[in-house]
């Protein structure tokens, strides 16, 4: 499993990229998930403030 990104959602604020332990979070035009390193914790769930992030 990886963390899926609303595109239409995102707002690429940023909340969710500090909130990675692996690093697999990067801004560009929206939040950008590396399936490879994903561990799934769901951290950057918790904090984004638009619920662009999901399981």
């Amino acid at each position: 499993m990886v963390v899926n990104v609303d595109e239409d959602a995102c707002i690429a604020c940023g909340q969710c990229e500090p909130e990675c332990p692996v690093d697999a979070i990067a801004m560009e035009d929206v939040a950008v998930v590396d399936e490879d390193t994903c561990i799934d914790c769901g951290n950057c769930i918790e904090v984004c403030p638009v619920d662009a992030l999901s399981l």
